[in-house]
C-alpha cells in the first residue's frame, strides 16, 4: 500500500474556484482502479492551506494516476489558482490497524 500525505497552498481569495476544480480531481481519481483512498481537507487554522491524503494498492495504480489525463487537467490550473507551495511526501506502508 501507498501512501502520499502532505499538504499544498493557495491563496485563500482562490478557495472557491478551487474546491469546483479540486471536487472533479477528487472524483475522478476516486474512480479509478487502485485508489484506496483521496481527499483534499482545508486547515481550520491556516486559510488557503489544503491537507492532502492518497491511499493506492499499488506503484501500477499510482502511476496509472500520474499518466491520467485528470491529473495533467489539474496541474494545469494550478497557475490559475496560484499553487505554488506544494509538500507531498510518498510511503510505502503496511496493512492498516486500528489504534
Amino acid at each position: 500500500m501507498l501512501l502520499i500525505v502532505g499538504t499544498v497552498r493557495l491563496p485563500p481569495e482562490n478557495l472557491a474556484l478551487a474546491r469546483e476544480v479540486m471536487q472533479g480531481m477528487i472524483l475522478a481519481s476516486r474512480a479509478e482502479d487502485g485508489c484506496v483512498e483521496y481527499c483534499y481537507a482545508e486547515d481550520l487554522l491556516e486559510p488557503g492551506l489544503i491537507h492532502v491524503k492518497e491511499m493506492w494498492r499499488d506503484r501500477i495504480s499510482l502511476d496509472r494516476h500520474f499518466a491520467s489525463a485528470h491529473i495533467s487537467d489539474w496541474r494545469a490550473t494550478w497557475p490559475r489558482l496560484g499553487i505554488g507551495d506544494r509538500n507531498l511526501r510518498l510511503y510505502e506502508v503496511g496493512e492498516p490497524q486500528a489504534v
